[in-house]
């Protein structure tokens, strides 16, 4: 057949579909399923995995042996922190870049040496719940378990820590100046905290001797001795739910979803208090069915009392060529989750309205009123609505 120099005609379609149909080009090509949308938009063909040889000639004064790790043979090691569980041959770099092997034995290079110290308020975490208006001494290192193609902190999350300016502060001075500064938590947050496991739980061990609550902030991908092991000193979670597909997890994170659903259900069974987090990325969970599958498993497993978080997407890192997520789809996206039976669920990144305030499960009163990070007023008591003392779920003193 000759060739033809009319223009090439593709079916009518929206860009969720037209994404849907790179990816499969991309499946065409012979790219591995979770890189193909990352190729589409980033030019990228893989995502980053162990990198052998990578390990810096002398371990660091930050440097710790790695809590829960399994020797192989021929110096090999497993990591036995997430679900990664990266397998690491002599002079190698686990995926999240924070472990590496050296003689057979799984060191972290970021204990003690934070690239990120604030003092936030507690509702950026965001813990809507959770000692309202108080603040919370936010620690971060470099690191993370995911590849997200949309991270918002990726100057961090997807770094070395030797490639990062960072701060020499060890568990106990942590602690200190979270007093210091009239903090009443600390919030491992900003990249993955997971990653820096060692140092947190050392962290929160000294600090829950001295009266100071320990708040994560976390992508929820973490295996399950670890995570009962951060139980026994932890006082309150914020767990991202990326989507209610393992195909956006494989896309968009290179993770899987099951294993953040796990630590959900173990945090209820230990009775840590936590929200979720839900990020709304267009073409990818903007979806009314996968949202409304998300919030029947909260309310089957979990129940309708830990609050959600609806959050806007901003183009970032890979994903810049998409839009901002449209406004009107998270509040139809609240009042599906309102109509279904959560009964505390909020929208993040857009301007202040009723999305931002709690309201009574009983009256319907607004208890606690919000603008931004701001309380404009707190109606609790004890525990209770103020007007008409059905309790409302949380930990408010």
């Amino acid at each position: 057949m000759p060739m033809s120099d009319s223009p090439m005609i593709f079916p009518a379609m929206n860009r969720r579909d037209f994404l849907r149909w790179t990816a499969a080009c991309g499946a065409l090509l012979g790219l591995p399923g979770e890189a193909r949308c990352g190729w589409f938009l980033s030019g990228e063909k893989n995502r980053k995995t162990v990198t052998p040889n990578d390990a810096p000639r002398e371990l660091w004064k930050w440097s710790r042996r790695v809590y829960h790790q399994e020797s192989l043979k021929n110096g090999y090691v497993k990591c036995l922190t997430c679900p990664n569980e990266c397998i690491l041959p002599p002079e190698a770099r686990s995926r999240c870049r924070s472990h590496v092997n050296k003689n057979g034995i799984l060191h972290t290079l970021v204990y003690g040496n934070p690239c990120a110290v604030h003092v936030d308020p507690v509702e950026k975490k965001p813990l809507y719940h959770f000692l309202p208006a108080s603040t919370t001494f936010s620690i971060a290192t470099t690191g993370c378990s995911f590849n997200c193609l949309n991270c918002q902190n990726w100057e961090i999350s997807q770094a070395r820590p030797e490639e990062v300016k960072f701060d020499d502060l060890f568990p106990a001075a942590v602690v200190e100046k979270a007093a210091d500064t009239g903090c009443r938590s600390i919030a491992y947050t900003y990249s993955e905290a997971t990653t820096f496991f060692e140092y947190m739980i050392d962290t929160a061990r000294i600090a829950r001797q001295k009266g100071i609550r320990n708040l994560w902030v976390t992508n929820g991908y973490i295996r399950r001795e670890p995570l009962l092991d951060l139980c026994g000193v932890l006082d309150a979670a914020n767990v991202d739910i990326k989507g209610f597909s393992q195909e956006v997890y494989g896309e968009l994170m290179g993770g899987k979803l099951s294993p953040v659903l796990e630590t959900l259900e173990c945090l209820k069974e230990r009775k840590i208090w936590f929200e979720m987090t839900a990020l709304i990325v267009p073409t990818y969970t903007d979806d009314m069915e996968q949202v409304r599958k998300m919030c029947r498993w909260i309310l089957d497993r979990l129940g309708p009392d830990y609050p959600l978080h609806f959050s806007r997407f901003h183009p970032r890192y890979r994903l810049t060529r998409l839009p901002p997520t449209a406004i009107p789809f998270l509040v139809d996206a609240r009042k599906a989750a309102l109509t279904m039976g959560l009964r505390y669920v909020y929208i993040g990144n857009i301007p202040p309205g009723e999305w931002n305030d709690t309201f009574c499960p009983g009256c319907r009163k607004a208890v606690v009123r919000r603008e931004g990070y701001r309380i404009l007023e707190n109606g609790m008591a004890g525990g209770k609505c103020g007007s008409c003392g059905t309790p409302v779920a949380g930990v408010w003193a």
